[in-house]
């Protein structure tokens, strides 16, 4: 089945953040202002043209503006006479059609607060649970042009209760794909990789992104949370993963080097991965902790196989110079993810790992301790009183 074409407003989002975000090197911004604004014009996006210009700092042309704005008006009473002639001559059928395709005029020109209005009058006006779900992802595509999450969590709410409440299944699995990206953007990695690599054999959210881009977004959210025995179950061994993580650049590198214990080839890998996400608006602002949690499970993964292991080996794994891995492991152990000590002067590095039953005696014995202070303490109100 062919791939629906990817929502237009997801494609101008994209482009605007690569070129609001300063940290982003893009050699290009000026040409991506240029499609930006003629994508603008093409469609008389009035409403989104005058929010761009208020946050960008652009210059609106008012005559431009004008322009757009008479077009928006012109195609609006169009709609209304038909919607006008459809309730004095035809059904109610007809009459919530009219009404969609208004509402969705009015989200395509970006006008978010009619848009809005419009679509919860065309909700009240339809009975089919799956084509309410279909007006408020719509709804949720126009939110994340504006970067409303807040919204976007709160509509993919209701689309989840409407789904529960007797959703069909492409609807269901349409809305895995959008609480995945909800996910993504929230740093809930986890969630986000059970739901988008449950997605990755009934994919049809492609007016979110094509499905080269949902491959890209699983592992990268499986990297960092799945055990070894189930990335290699749903990432490693996946037909649908197979099928195009050849043409996802550094991913198969970094899924090898992690999975197969490749070490030397993790960094540069880790690095051309890193670099995709920090020009994805989804993942950008998560860099930072996503690098610090993928590298904690690679040197934990390397550790594991040792009791003690030499700085200078560990960094020859690793292709990185020992100063380096020193500061690493440093940062890792004192915060408590790495159970390894260093010990610099015979340069070796030792895992303390603790077993598994000493930890939950000790647990016991603090819970305990806890349970009988509050004891105490309770016996004593009851003794004053």
């Amino acid at each position: 089945m062919e791939e629906t074409k990817q929502d237009f407003r997801l494609d101008l989002a994209h482009k605007v953040f690569l070129i609001k975000t300063k940290d982003v090197p893009v050699d290009n911004r000026e040409t991506l202002k240029q499609e930006v604004l003629e994508a603008i014009q093409k469609d008389n996006l009035a409403p989104l043209y005058q929010h761009l210009c208020s946050e960008l700092g652009w210059t609106l042309d008012s005559a431009k503006l004008a322009e757009m704005q008479a077009a928006n008006t012109a195609k609006l009473a169009e709609l209304d006479e038909k919607q006008k002639d459809a309730e004095e001559n035809l059904g109610e059928t007809e009459v919530r059609d009219v009404m969609l395709a208004r509402a969705e005029y009015l989200g395509s020109i970006g006008d978010r607060e009619a848009a809005a209005q419009a679509f919860d009058a065309v909700e009240k006006k339809t009975a089919s649970g799956g084509n309410k779900v279909d007006l408020l992802l719509s709804q949720i595509r126009l939110s994340i042009l504006y970067g409303d999450w807040r919204r976007v969590k709160a509509l993919v709410a209701r689309a989840q209760t409407l789904c529960d409440e007797g959703g069909d299944w492409e609807r269901k699995n349409k809305l895995k794909v959008y609480q995945g990206v909800l996910a993504l953007y929230t740093r809930q990695f986890a969630a986000a990789a059970d739901l988008l690599l449950d997605s990755t054999a009934t994919f049809t959210a492609s007016e979110l992104f094509p499905y080269s881009r949902l491959i890209f977004y699983a592992i990268v959210a499986a990297l960092p949370t799945l055990s070894r025995s189930e990335l290699k179950k749903r990432v490693v061994d996946s037909p649908e993963v197979l099928s195009v993580i050849h043409g996802l650049p550094g991913v198969q590198q970094l899924l090898e080097a992690l999975y197969h214990c490749k070490y030397r080839q993790f960094f540069s890998s880790f690095l051309e991965v890193v670099d995709e996400m920090r020009r994805d608006m989804y993942l950008h602002h998560h860099v930072r902790h996503y690098s610090r949690e993928l590298r904690a499970v690679a040197y934990t993964q390397f550790l594991e196989s040792y009791k003690s292991v030499t700085l200078e080996s560990m960094a020859t794994a690793f292709d990185v110079s020992s100063a380096f891995l020193d500061s690493e492991l440093v940062d890792f152990i004192c915060a408590g993810r790495l159970h390894a000590k260093i010990d610099k002067v015979a340069g070796v590095i030792e895992t303390n790992r603790p077993d598994a039953k000493n930890a939950l005696y000790a647990d016991t014995l603090k819970k305990g301790d806890l349970l009988l202070n509050r004891v105490q303490k309770l016996s004593r109100v009851i003794d004053m009183e």
